[in-house]
């Protein structure tokens, strides 16, 4: 199904059509990838930050210490208890 179209210009640009903008929450400095597959180009929307970007601000001093199921169901409870306690 064709949504739109876009044309070429002599120095290899092209417009993302309005829908297209809408439909994919485009904006200004959006980045997009291009895949080629035989005669086939899909072209989507970049992820704004890959998994490891998140990982390494999550944890800038590398992976957190592994924790058994019980002691993060503590921790969580203890949390809770917290912020939730009468001052």
């Amino acid at each position: 199904m064709k949504v739109a179209e876009s044309k070429l210009t002599s120095q290899g640009q092209i417009s993302v059509p309005a829908e297209i903008r809408r439909r994919l929450g485009l904006a200004p400095g959006s980045i997009l990838e291009w895949e080629v597959d035989g005669d086939v180009v899909r072209v989507r929307r970049a992820a704004r930050y890959a998994s490891t970007d998140i990982h390494e601000t999550l944890f800038p001093d590398g992976p957190p210490a592994a924790r058994t199921l019980d002691e993060l169901r503590r921790g969580l409870r203890d949390d809770i208890v917290k912020r939730h306690a009468r001052r």
